[in-house]
């Protein structure tokens, strides 16, 4: 299998823009196999379109919204889901993006053989006096980039 080098810069790209952005992100919960998340605004069904790297792999790219409400209580949110045609040895790259597209927070997590994967993350913080704060409020969408094989005869969806 041939390695393009687009792709290898693009993830180069992702890993040096995750290390240098370490910011906690508010509640999340996507999954790029669910139906749709609701805000306080709409209903937001999850967006995928395939980008093909060469004849045999494709990067699938998901985009999900999701809100973080100003009464969270959890410590914790979470991306996860499951992909059917993985492709082995390539991450999961997740990237958040606030209301108005600036980043927010850009992570990585691998894929089990089973092409399940998890990143879980810190979404409340406890400020100097001891009390618990929320980190971000508000709508965000989520991108989820996934390298997937590519059905035969399949070149962009």
């Amino acid at each position: 299998m041939k390695t393009n080098g687009k792709f290898i810069a693009f993830l180069s790209s992702i890993i040096i823009l995750a290390s240098i952005i370490s910011i906690s992100i508010p509640l999340v919960e996507a999954n790029s196999y669910t139906a749709s998340i609701q805000t306080e605004h709409q209903i937001l069904e999850p967006i995928t379109e395939i980008i093909p790297l060469d004849g045999e792999i494709a990067i699938e790219k998901t985009t999900i919204g999701f809100h973080a409400a100003s009464d969270n209580t959890l410590p914790w949110g979470f991306v996860e889901g499951k992909i059917v045609n993985h492709v082995a040895d390539y991450p999961v790259i997740i990237q958040i993006y606030d209301h108005e597209g600036q980043p927010t927070h850009f992570a990585q997590t691998n894929v089990d053989e089973d092409g399940s994967y998890e990143y879980k993350f810190r979404v409340r913080n406890i400020d100097d006096d001891g009390k618990a704060i929320n980190i971000f409020e508000g709508d965000y969408s989520v991108k989820i980039f996934k390298v997937v094989y590519l059905a035969s005869g399949t070149t962009q969806v």
